[in-house]
């Protein structure tokens, strides 16, 4: 099982540096958990960047997925986490969903290089 945090699914959407390392855990839409929170953040920059018509068509796509809203227990794990890890709620949030699916979490976001059940790639510019 693969969760894509929101940078993962920017960088695909935009076809950047690092899409390609997305590509396989996004196109294998029977083993990916979505978190509700990652709808409503690619919805939100793709809706400033691109309209509301790519951003409805980009959520679409992740809601090919399994889309796993935020319930008390994942929130409080996801608060557990945070602060033991020192990561902000959102990203607190994608672990936690990762690891309550026992699946690998995808990002380039740096809060996560080293911690275990993530696949880490360093953000590359154009």
């Amino acid at each position: 099982m693969n969760v894509v945090d929101s940078s993962g699914w920017l960088e695909y959407f935009a076809d950047g540096p690092n899409a390609d390392f997305f590509a396989p855990a996004i196109e294998d839409v029977s083993e990916l958990i979505v978190p509700s929170l990652s709808l409503d953040e690619v919805f939100k920059r793709v809706l400033r960047q691109r309209g509301e018509s790519d951003a409805l068509q980009a959520v679409a796509v992740m809601q090919q997925g399994t889309v796993v809203d935020l319930d008390a227990a994942m929130a409080l794990s996801a608060a557990k986490l945070s602060v033991d890890l020192g990561l902000p709620m959102a990203d607190s949030v994608m672990l936690a969903t990762a690891r309550a699916h026992n699946a690998t979490l995808w990002t380039q976001d740096a809060d996560f290089k080293g911690v275990e059940g993530v696949e880490y790639i360093e953000k590359m510019t154009r």
